[in-house]
């Protein structure tokens, strides 16, 4: 069974109610406090750690005073705008003091279901862990309408687990787990600790959303994991409204591991693999070697551009004598690869009239005909 320590890059999901007092709807900040602890003791041991909070429309409904009724879309987001404020706040009131910086991502469904969008998320977020930061990850409540909705930050952090190649993502929640049945309902029913393939019975398990505050049930949670360790993450559901609930996991909490069957990274290749290409890249022998020496496809290594396609979409790698070598994602369009195939990356800037990226297709887009490493 997996543990959390030995996640090499973790997400952690945070719900509104364990974040916002249901009685005042004020902010749990003991509790946010001793949550930024756990979090500054796990990437002490060099783990990459993503939050991905609700909690804004909770948080601005109460500055706002508009009370516990169902909200109007357009008082939702209303409440959103003003709450992502006090949300983004409230966590570097607590990390700033540890010595972590925190960033605010915001993000609706088409940016994961826009190739473009999500090459760009990815490579934001990427940056961001890169120089040491704490991405704080929440839907876009303040723009988002229901046809470009996640609707729940269970598949939202799962979607986020799967963009940034996360190999441990934990859903902090108001229940301990998975049980054979609703607890609350049935006294027999029986907690599971480990499921190591989702089937139809583990989906018949989930029940219903257990608060009023949370939008996510159990079968957010279940469909969650089914995302996530697809993509290579085991996934976890423990209760989180203790203090300091990823310390309480460690050592020993209750709680549900969906145990993924294979690697992020592979899963990935599989991703690629399957798509159809969009156009060719022809490259020279150095480019070749270079590719099966896990280097990027740079401009300098393209000797031809073929196909009509833009940035994001995956693009076919050839040899010089036409063999097949990988497929990729690629950083430009089929017009802006023609204008600077042939040509170091240091040029690109010139020929394109803005900076651009170095390579062609990155090392972690591109997938070889013959498994060779990226």
């Amino acid at each position: 069974m997996a543990t959390l320590s030995d996640a090499r890059r973790l997400v952690v999901k945070i719900g509104s109610a364990l974040l916002v007092d249901r009685e005042t709807g004020a902010l749990r900040a003991d509790w946010l406090s001793s949550l930024a602890a756990d979090v500054a003791r796990i990437r002490a041991r060099g783990t990459d750690v993503i939050l991905v909070s609700s909690g804004s429309i909770a948080l601005g409904r109460e500055v706002l005073a508009l009370g516990r009724r169902e909200l109007p879309l357009e008082q939702s987001q209303a409440a959103a705008a003003v709450g992502q404020i006090q949300l983004a706040r409230a966590y570097q009131d607590v990390l700033e003091p540890l010595g972590i910086v925190t960033a605010q991502v915001l993000v609706t469904l088409d940016d994961s279901t826009d190739r473009r969008r999500y090459l760009n998320s990815r490579a934001t977020m990427e940056t961001l862990l890169n120089l040491g930061v704490v991405p704080i990850v929440n839907e876009n409540d303040t723009i988002a309408t229901d046809e470009i909705r996640y609707g729940d930050n269970d598949r939202l952090a799962a979607q986020v687990a799967v963009t940034v190649g996360a190999d441990q993502l934990v859903l902090l929640s108001d229940v301990d787990g998975l049980y054979t049945a609703n607890p609350q309902s049935d006294p027999s029913a029986q907690h599971i600790p480990t499921v190591p393939q989702i089937t139809f019975a583990i989906v018949a398990m989930a029940g219903d959303a257990v608060s009023e505050l949370s939008k996510g049930g159990m079968k957010t949670k279940v469909m969650a994991a089914r995302v996530a360790t697809e993509a290579g993450c085991d996934l976890c559901i423990t209760l989180g409204s203790t203090v300091n609930p990823l310390k309480a996991l460690e050592n020993g909490a209750k709680a549900t591991w969906f145990t993924a069957q294979t690697t992020p990274q592979a899963a990935r290749k599989r991703w690629i693999a399957a798509m159809k290409p969009r156009g060719i890249f022809s490259v020279d022998a150095g480019a070749d070697a270079a590719l099966h020496d896990g280097k990027s496809l740079l401009p300098a290594g393209v000797t031809a551009v073929s196909g009509t396609f833009d940035r994001g979409d995956p693009v076919a790698i050839v040899g010089a004598n036409g063999t097949a070598l990988g497929l990729g994602l690629t950083n430009y369009s089929n017009i802006e690869a023609a204008q600077i195939k042939g040509h170091r990356s240091a040029e690109v800037e010139a020929l394109l009239g803005y900076k651009g990226r170095a390579a062609l297709i990155h090392r972690d887009d591109m997938v070889l005909q013959d498994g060779g490493s990226q």
